[in-house]
C-alpha cells in the first residue's frame, strides 16, 4: 500500500496507529451542534435557518474557463506570472523566456501570500507571494505532463529553475485600488540559484556540507515553497515543502540511504523537471548531501532586496506546510508547523527569547535558539507537546542521534520515536487573531485504516478540522503552554451520504460542504476561510468560509471558484477586510498539455498559456468581504 500528499506523490505506507474506542470517533464538537451519533448519519435533512454571520449569496461550484463570484462582487488581476517586476524587462513571451529574463519576472504557481502595508504611507505597501512548482507541459507548446523532463530543452530547464522560489513586490493604492508598481525599489525575486544561509544547530553538520560548499553553512536556493507566515518584527516564513521530486539518481546507492527513503526519495516521479540534467548537484550519486539542504522553513526580510534569506534549522526538517506565528504571554514567538503527507505531524516551535522592539535587525537569531515541538493527540481533548530535544527519551545515540542536529535533520524519524500522533496530512495550521483558537486543516488520507481521536474516519477521503484551544491567561492564550484542549470543528464530505460521516452545521446547504482543505485563513471578524485541494463534487476547487463561534459555528458557504483546474491558495485579508487576495495556482493543471488546456485564463489568448495569478476581490459597494 502506498500513501500520498497533495501532490499526487506517493510512498509506501507505514502503519504507526491503532484504532481507537468508538466512543472516542464523535467529538464534544457534536454535542454542542447537537449532533449525536444518530443525527451525523442523518445530516441530509437541513434546517432552513441560516445563523451565519456571512450572508453573500452562496454560489454554485462550476467548472468554467473563468472565475465565478457571488453576486455583488468583482475580481481584479493584480500581478501575473511572467509580469516584469523591473524597469527593461521584455513582454512576457513564453517562447522567448531565458532564465535571466525569468528571474526578473513575476514566478509562477504563487502560493503563500503575505501584505506588508508601509507604516509610514497608507497607499503604499509590500506583496510576498512565493512560487511552488513549475507546470512545463502548461508553459510550452509540444510537451506532455509525462515527459515534459525528456522532451525539454536545457534553456527551458533552466528557466523552470528561474520561476520558481518567491517574489517580493511593491504596491501602490489608487483610489483604494492596489496595482503593483514595475521598478519598485524593494522589488526582488528569490530562484532556485538564489544564495542563502543556513543557521541554527543543523548549520555545519556533516550531513549539510557538499562539494561546492564544504561549510554545509550556504546553499543556492529554495525548492517547492508551499505555504508560509509572517514574524511579528516583520520578516517572511516560507516553506520548503519536501524536495525528493527535485532529484535524480538512485537513493539506494547513497550513504545515507535510511534517511532519504524516510523522506520519500524512493519515489518514481523523482527528477520531475529533469534538473540533474543541467545542475549535478541536483544528482544524488554527485551530491548525496544536497537533499538535507532543504526542507526547511526561509526566512526573508522583505524590506532589504539585498538581505540574504536564511533558512532556520531550528524549526526543523519536513515537508513544511505553513508557518503561521503567534506570541506568548511571556513575549516568546511560537510558530505553527504541518508537515503535508499522509501519516505525517503536527509541530510548533517555541523560541527561547522574548521578540524585541526593533524590527528584523533586533530579531535577527530570535529563531535560532527554542525547542521544537510534535503533538499528541489524546482522547477526552487533550494535547500534549513533546520536545524533540536530543539527549531527553529516545534521542539519543543508540537510536542514531548524536545532537540536536541530528534531531532536526532527521525531524520524521524523531517525532516517530516519542511517540507522537501520525495525522491525515496537516496543511494549514494557523491561530485565529480574533478568537485566540489555532485551526489545523487535515486534507485527507484514503489509506488510514485504523482511526484515532483525532483522525476518526478510517479511509478518510475526505479530510477534516480540528480546534487546538490554548489555555487562556490574563495576558491572551498561551501558545507556548505544554498542554491545550482540542476539538473536532469539523469532518469534511457530504453530510447527505450517510457513508461519508460528515459532520458540518445542519444548516449548510448543498452548495456549501467541501471536502480537502487546504490553504486557511481568518477575515477581521475572526472567520474562517478554507480554500480546497481535492476532487470537490464537481471535479473542482473553492474558496469557503464559516464562522468559527456562535449558533453559525461550523456552517460553510462557498464564496468563489477559481478557473478550470485551478485551486484557490493563501486568503488575505486587507483594507480592514475590504479587500480579499487570492493566489490563484496552477489554472488549467487538469489537462495533460497545453495544446489542450482547459482555460487560458486570465488574458484568454490563444497564443499564452494560462496565467496563475494574485487576484483582489472587493465588493461593488465597499463593503466588507462577506456581505450580500
Amino acid at each position: 500500500m502506498r500513501v500520498s500528499n497533495d501532490r499526487g506523490l506517493s510512498r509506501p505506507f507505514r502503519r504507526r496507529t491503532e484504532a481507537a474506542p468508538l466512543g472516542s470517533l464523535i467529538s464534544r464538537r457534536s454535542v454542542l451542534l447537537g449532533l449525536g451519533a444518530a443525527s451525523l448519519a442523518s445530516c441530509g435533512i437541513r434546517s432552513p435557518a441560516d445563523p451565519s454571520t456571512l450572508t453573500f449569496r452562496e454560489i454554485s461550484l462550476l467548472k468554467t474557463p473563468g472565475e465565478v463570484l457571488p453576486e455583488n462582487y468583482r475580481s481584479r488581476v493584480i500581478i501575473r506570472w511572467g509580469d516584469a517586476l523591473f524597469d527593461g524587462v521584455p513582454e512576457f513571451d513564453p517562447d522567448k523566456l531565458t532564465p535571466e529574463i525569468s528571474a526578473r519576472q513575476f514566478g509562477v504557481n504563487n502560493d503563500f501570500l503575505a501584505f506588508l502595508k508601509d507604516p509610514a504611507s497608507v497607499s503604499s505597501g509590500v506583496l510576498f507571494a512565493n512560487h511552488e512548482y513549475p507546470n512545463p507541459h502548461l508553459m510550452w507548446r509540444g510537451l506532455t505532463e509525462d515527459t515534459a523532463a525528456e522532451q525539454m530543452s536545457d534553456n527551458q530547464i533552466a528557466v523552470t529553475m528561474a520561476c520558481i522560489g518567491a517574489s517580493v513586490v511593491g504596491m501602490q493604492t489608487e483610489d483604494g485600488t492596489w496595482h503593483a508598481s514595475r521598478g519598485a525599489a524593494v522589488n526582488r525575486r528569490i530562484t532556485a540559484q538564489t544564495p542563502m544561509l543556513i543557521s541554527g544547530p543543523a548549520a555545519g553538520h556533516p550531513k549539510l556540507r557538499t562539494h561546492a560548499d564544504p561549510t554545509g553553512r550556504h546553499v543556492l536556493g529554495t525548492l517547492s515553497n508551499c505555504n508560509g507566515g509572517v514574524t511579528p518584527w516583520g520578516t517572511i516564513l516560507t516553506c520548503e515543502e519536501g524536495a525528493g521530486w527535485i532529484f535524480g539518481g538512485d537513493y539506494q546507492a547513497t550513504p545515507d540511504a535510511d534517511l532519504l527513503k524516510r523522506y520519500y526519495y524512493d519515489e518514481p516521479e523523482n527528477n520531475r523537471w529533469g534538473w540533474s540534467r543541467i545542475a549535478p548537484r541536483f544528482n544524488l550519486q554527485n551530491e548525496p548531501n544536497e537533499p538535507n539542504r532543504f526542507e526547511w522553513v526561509v526566512e526573508i526580510d522583505p524590506s532589504d532586496p539585498y538581505s540574504v534569506p536564511v533558512k532556520r534549522t531550528a524549526l526543523g526538517r519536513f515537508a513544511h506546510e505553513g508557518a503561521s506565528t503567534a506570541l506568548s504571554p511571556d513575549g516568546r514567538v511560537v510558530v505553527y508547523l504541518g508537515d503535508d503527507w499522509e501519516f505525517e505531524y503536527c509541530y510548533r516551535f517555541v523560541s527561547r527569547d522574548a521578540v524585541l522592539q526593533g524590527g528584523a535587525a533586533a530579531n535577527r537569531d530570535i529563531l535560532d535558539h527554542g525547542i521544537l515541538y510534535v503533538a499528541r493527540f489524546e482522547e477526552k481533548g487533550v494535547l500534549r507537546w513533546i520536545p524533540l530535544i536530543y539527549g531527553q527519551g529516545p534521542l539519543t545515540p543508540d537510536n542514531g542521534f548524536h545532537s540536536q542536529a541530528d534531531v532536526l535533520i532527521n525531524t520524521r524519524g524523531a517525532a516517530d520515536l516519542v511517540g507522537a500522533t501520525p495525522m491525515d496530512s496537516p496543511e494549514g495550521f494557523s491561530p485565529n487573531p480574533e478568537t485566540g483558537t489555532v485551526i489545523i486543516a487535515l486534507t485527507s488520507n484514503a489509506d488510514r485504516t485504523a482511526a484515532d481521536p483525532a483522525n476518526p474516519r478510517i479511509n478518510n477521503r475526505f479530510g477534516h478540522l480540528l480546534e487546538l484551544r490554548p489555555p487562556p491567561t490574563a495576558k491572551g492564550p498561551d501558545h507556548a503552554a505544554s498542554v491545550f484542549e482540542w476539538d473536532v470543528l469539523a469532518l469534511c464530505g457530504d453530510p447527505g451520504e450517510t457513508a461519508h460521516g460528515a459532520q458540518f452545521h445542519p444548516a449548510t446547504s448543498m452548495k456549501g460542504w467541501f471536502t480537502d482543505p487546504d490553504n486557511i485563513g481568518f477575515d477581521p471578524q475572526g472567520r474562517l476561510w478554507v480554500c480546497t485541494d481535492g476532487v470537490q463534487p464537481s471535479g473542482h476547487d473553492g474558496l469557503y468560509a464559516m464562522d468559527v463561534e456562535g449558533s453559525g459555528q461550523a456552517l460553510p458557504k462557498l464564496f468563489y471558484a477559481p478557473p478550470s483546474g485551478a485551486e484557490c491558495c493563501s486568503p488575505l485579508f486587507v483594507d480592514d477586510g475590504k479587500t480579499l487576495l487570492v493566489g490563484i495556482q496552477h489554472p488549467g493543471e487538469d489537462t495533460p498539455s497545453l495544446e489542450k488546456t482547459s482555460t487560458r485564463w486570465p488574458d484568454f489568448d490563444p497564443s499564452l498559456p494560462p496565467r496563475p495569478s494574485v487576484i483582489a476581490i472587493t465588493h461593488v459597494a465597499g463593503a466588507p468581504i462577506g456581505s450580500s
